[in-house]
């Protein structure tokens, strides 16, 4: 009867110490930034936009920061001014995955716009899992990378009433705003936002929030949009302040999250 209690006394130090190792181990590979950032600042831009090739490539170009465009190959602008989508590709910005057609939900308040044969409401899960690989394939014509992101449209996680986004996660390194670790889920739609706005919201952002994800639309015209003053604000409040706040196209970010996991993980 002692043998078996010593026994089991010295399998639990052994156990507390291992547990307090790990502990140690995770403490010591704690997630960082490169520069020692506190917060990744992910700039998108939805639908293909004019304004986005106008007004917003050019201000992040000459401040030389990245950032990720979740196009919809049906959109004319996609069409006219395809050259230009592939040369901000290859300067550093991210063309993600958006949909070809932008469904949405047409049963949902507002959505009056919804085209009867673009209504996820209608959809198949197979369907959608069609549309968002076939957009993964003309991405990769225009740009010629095979890794990808996603950003749902309006958000809509049901398809003719079922979840789908289980169904379509190996498509993609991330899909924006459900990553596993919430720390890097927050997203924020800056719609009307003044520069003032843009700036607070990024300084008051919790401290145990890794990454926010701004997701705009329009900037100096457009839908949805902010104005190009606002934009302008927040790219240099960003530039100015780099030690502070990472920003970078979100499959980078992304990838970068994994790394550090997978580091993490080899040490312990």
């Amino acid at each position: 009867m002692m043998r078996t209690i010593l026994f089991l006394m010295v399998m639990f130090s052994m156990s507390s110490m291992a547990q307090t190792k790990t502990q140690t181990q995770i403490k010591s590979y704690e997630f960082t930034w490169p520069r020692g950032a506190n917060l990744a600042v992910s700039l998108s831009y939805d639908d293909a936009l004019n304004s986005q090739l106008d007004n917003v490539i050019p201000a992040l170009d000459k401040l030389n920061l990245k950032a990720s465009f979740y196009v919809v190959p049906n959109s004319p602008v996609m069409n006219l001014r395809l050259d230009e989508w592939l040369a901000a590709s290859k300067n550093g910005h991210e063309l993600g995955n958006h949909s070809i057609y932008h469904p949405c939900r047409a049963s949902l308040p507002n959505r009056d716009w919804v085209e009867k044969q673009h209504d996820l409401d209608l959809y198949s899960v197979n369907q959608i899992i069609e549309e968002l690989t076939k957009a993964n394939t003309l991405l990769k014509a225009i740009d010629g990378k095979v890794e990808r992101t996603y950003t749902i449209p309006c958000g809509d996680l049901l398809v003719g009433g079922e979840e789908y986004l289980n169904k379509v996660n190996h498509l993609f390194i991330a899909i924006k705003g459900h990553e596993v670790d919430k720390r890097f889920s927050l997203i924020w739609d800056p719609t009307g936002a003044t520069g003032k706005e843009l700036i607070e919201y990024i300084k008051n952002i919790s401290a145990d929030i890794l990454q926010v994800n701004i997701i705009f639309h329009g900037v100096g015209g457009d839908y949805l949009s902010v104005t190009t003053k606002a934009h302008q604000e927040l790219l240099n409040f960003l530039a100015n302040n780099s030690d502070t706040y990472y920003v970078d196209s979100y499959i980078n970010l992304m990838k970068y999250v994994s790394e550090m996991k997978n580091v993490t993980k080899n040490n312990l």
